[in-house]
């Protein structure tokens, strides 16, 4: 099990990471949010493409879930921290990060 602790090292130490109350959770941003941490840590909502979101939830249906609404429909996913490893976190974090970033403007 990941505990609110060590998701929020995993996160932070992403680069430009920076995190921020939103509503009852925090939030994980760069450009954009990437990550949210509920209030009690038992799960984060990671912001992935739809085709990330379908692997994800077909590969390890007892970690991911897409959210019930338009915001799952985005990508938008629950991850249970309770059977998460750390391994797990941050290799899902690393995924919905990239998309946070935004593409680099050309000179």
């Amino acid at each position: 099990m990941v505990d609110a602790e060590s998701f929020t090292r995993i996160a932070l130490a992403l680069p430009d990471a920076t995190s921020a109350p939103h509503f009852d959770r925090t939030a994980f941003k760069v450009k954009r949010t990437f990550a949210t941490l509920a209030a009690d840590a038992l799960s984060a909502n990671l912001k992935l493409t739809p085709d990330e979101q379908e692997f994800k939830c077909q590969l390890a249906p007892d970690l991911f879930e897409a959210i019930p609404n338009g915001w799952g429909r985005q990508g938008w996913t629950t991850m249970s921290l309770a059977k998460a490893t750390e391994e797990d976190v941050a290799a899902a974090l690393a995924m919905a990060h990239v998309h946070a970033v935004g593409k680099a403007r050309k000179s």
